[in-house]
């Protein structure tokens, strides 16, 4: 059996300029990085602005597992389909991050026969948005502390500081660090840290602007700390705003490449879906929208996560309103959730199927809370069997929920014809879609309605910082400001251990931050860390390059 790498590479790709004719895109409207990779011109706006909103199709998931889901692999694979039924579409993605690549992950451009390519380039450096990411994240870092350093005009209390360091791989070394050792030239010494960029403030922010004005005035915005006196101190204040924006000036650009099967694919922004919103960037949405009959997207990991937030988060900024939504599940991470372990899943068992199946249907109400059409795919592995997956679609059929077996690893478009087939009967149904909650409720009740609707929880219990901090959130009269909560994505609790569907369990809130550039206040639950480390045997391990430049390991 091939690996992705190597099916990858014997992909028959399209010069990017044919790619984007396929759209409208004429090559004047592209920055080319080379044949297969482009960047679309900002003025390109102007001219498809008015073009009528294709229909856009949200993909999320089960609660994911060790197991597998295969939502990328679903999303390119439906994509595909939909272009073998002669529609016009294209997919929107998140960007990898080198951390979890070169970790426990090992890639993020679908797989099989359904991949965005040129994978080795989309899972390394691409086009640069994630250095430019980290640099203008780390030259605010750096303002900072010159700032104090030659005076500290603001008065920054600096042991208030919330603004760390960022680099785009994964180093646990680097979670706690102190930083102006050395002496005076050096600098004041403090408690410092590192994040993953794709953990900035400044990866959720250039997702969630719709042009660069927007962009730049919400780096302004973001809080980097606190003065003596208890007050706020902004990236505007501190006079970084204008720099930062010129680092992102390309990195805002929409990227566009293409599947195995030659669809036009954007790729673009890849916030952390327990820390931030993980999604792709409201520009490259829009321009999807403007230029194809269908928009295939997806969000970070379950629908309690990255689904919710996409529709409470980037849809009420973004102006965004879904035609339909698919929920990936595995018959193997059912089985998981039913209570098996990784090495059992190979064998029929009915009994952890329909346990486990519960998560499902959790899901499946999340999404129904919304007013949205749902679509149930069956990611196909090769040992389920008849039994199981008849098993599946008669409890989605007793839900009154379309299901339909998808084999997009295996065979690509083909393997998804009759889940997008589905798809655009859903799209056509009528809906009413709406957040789950108003803006102007208090703080407390949109954590608690999240947690109760989506999670399932009886109840929400604050610690002590937590009310400390939603005082403050208060005091600084942003309140209006939607929640995002970070949370385990394992779990419908906030247990990575409580798998299937819980009951009988309160979510607890630890604290409580403003990302005020971004725009949402993050609910902090459980265990997140920011710095992810690398586990036991990294992926990249495996990873090699010949010495005529071919890749291999890189899966």
């Amino acid at each position: 059996m091939k690996t992705d790498i190597e099916i990858a590479q014997e992909a028959k790709m399209m010069h990017i300029a044919d790619i984007g004719e396929k759209i409208g895109i004429e090559e004047d409207y592209l920055e080319l990085y080379g044949n297969y990779k482009a960047k679309i011109s900002q003025k390109l706006w102007d001219k498809v602005k008015n073009n009528k909103d294709g229909k856009l199709i949200l993909v999320t998931s089960i609660n994911p597992t060790p197991a597998g889901e295969g939502k990328s692999t679903v999303t390119v694979g439906l994509g595909q389909a939909l272009n073998r039924l002669k529609k016009k579409v294209v997919i929107a993605l998140r960007e990898p991050s080198l951390g979890p690549c070169m970790g426990i992950k090992g890639g993020a451009a679908g797989g099989g026969y359904s991949q965005v390519v040129p994978m080795e380039d989309i899972n390394l450096h691409f086009t640069g948005d994630m250095h430019a990411i980290g640099s203008a994240h780390n030259l605010l870092s750096a303002m900072i502390d010159n700032h104090i350093h030659q005076g500290n005009e603001l008065n920054i209390d600096v042991r208030r500081i919330t603004w760390k360091r960022a680099i785009d791989m994964n180093d646990r070394a680097l979670r706690e660090i102190v930083v102006g050792l050395g002496g005076k030239t050096n600098g004041f010494p403090r408690q410092d840290g590192f994040i993953i960029t794709v953990a900035s403030e400044i990866m959720a922010i250039l997702c969630l602007a719709t042009d660069f004005k927007d962009l730049k005035a919400r780096l302004g915005r973001i809080i980097i700390g606190y003065d003596i006196d208890g007050n706020p101190v902004t990236a505007k204040d501190l006079k970084a705003d204008g720099a930062m924006a010129l680092l992102l000036k390309d990195a805002i650009k929409p990227n566009l490449v293409q599947t195995l099967e030659n669809v036009p694919a954007l790729i673009h922004g890849g916030p952390f879906a327990n820390i931030a919103h993980g999604c792709n960037s409201i520009i490259a949405t829009k321009y999807g929208l403007k230029l194809a009959d269908y928009l295939v997207t997806e969000a970070g990991f379950g629908a309690d996560l990255g689904a919710e937030k996409f529709f409470d988060i980037k849809c009420r900024y973004g102006g965004l309103k879904p035609s339909a939504a698919v929920v990936v599940a595995t018959i193997r991470a059912l089985k998981m959730h039913g209570g098996l372990k990784k090495e059992e899943l190979a064998t029929e068992n009915m009994d952890a199927l329909e346990k486990g199946i519960e998560n499902l249907a959790k899901q499946i109400e999340n999404v129904q809370k919304y007013g949205i059409p749902v679509v149930v795919a069956i990611n196909k592995f090769m040992n389920d069997t008849d039994r199981e997956i008849q098993f599946v679609k008669r409890y989605c059929g007793d839900l009154g929920v379309d299901v339909a077996l998808a084999d997009v690893w295996g065979k690509g478009g083909e393997g998804g014809i009759e889940l997008a087939e589905k798809v655009i009967d859903a799209c056509e149904k009528e809906f009413d879609f709406k957040p789950l909650y108003e803006l102007d409720m208090p703080i407390k009740d949109k954590i608690k309605t999240i947690a109760k609707e989506i999670y399932g929880a009886d109840d929400v219990e604050f610690t002590k910082e937590a009310i400390k901090d939603l005082k403050n959130i208060e005091k600084m009269g942003l309140s209006h400001l939607p929640v995002c909560i970070a949370k385990t994505q394992y779990s419908l609790s906030d247990d990575p251990k409580l798998l299937g569907r819980p009951k009988g369990f309160n979510i607890t809130v630890k604290r409580l931050n403003i990302s005020a550039g971004a725009g949402f206040i993050v609910v902090m639950t459980g265990d997140i860390l920011t710095m992810p480390g690398l586990p036991k045997s990294p992926a990249a391990e495996k990873m090699d390059i010949d010495e005529e430049g071919k890749i291999t390991g890189l899966f």
